[in-house]
């Protein structure tokens, strides 16, 4: 099974990433952090899709290599392992499309959020501006 730094695992390091400079803490801290929140939290929810995201692309790493292990050149393939074969191709897709799903919805959510800096404590406050005096009219 490759390394978790490989390329087919691009959009968990990204998510990962990006999850680290809205937060500008290390993921595992983060991690920790959010397992913590007794309540349901965006960075319960962000790490935790994070979480699904890399498990499916650990999954397509082995379903990947299971494949290949399956249908080697030098093996004979028989009908029990053609049923492995269709097996693994069937959890492959799923895999694959779990992955898709999960870098998609979380990277939506992640591209509408900012990290806000603290406000500046020395500057003077901006003053409010009046509300503007609400007129009635009558109608009939």
């Amino acid at each position: 099974m490759p390394p978790p730094d490989t390329p087919s695992h691009a959009a968990s390091q990204l998510v990962a990433q990006r999850i680290e400079a809205l937060y500008a803490q290390p993921l595992a801290d983060l991690e920790v952090l959010a397992d913590a929140t007794p309540e349901a939290s965006l960075l319960a929810a962000l790490t935790g899709n994070h979480s699904d995201l890399a498990l499916a692309e650990r999954n397509i790493d082995f379903q990947l290599e299971r494949l290949r292990e399956l249908t080697a050149p030098e093996r004979e393939i028989g009908r029990f392992d053609a049923g492995h074969i269709l097996d693994c191709a069937r959890r492959l897709a799923e895999s694959v499309a779990t992955r898709d799903a999960y870098a998609k919805s979380t990277s939506a959510v992640l591209g509408g959020l900012r990290r806000v800096t603290a406000p500046d404590t020395h500057a003077p406050a901006a003053p409010v501006p009046a509300a503007p005096t609400a007129t009635t009219s009558r109608t009939r």
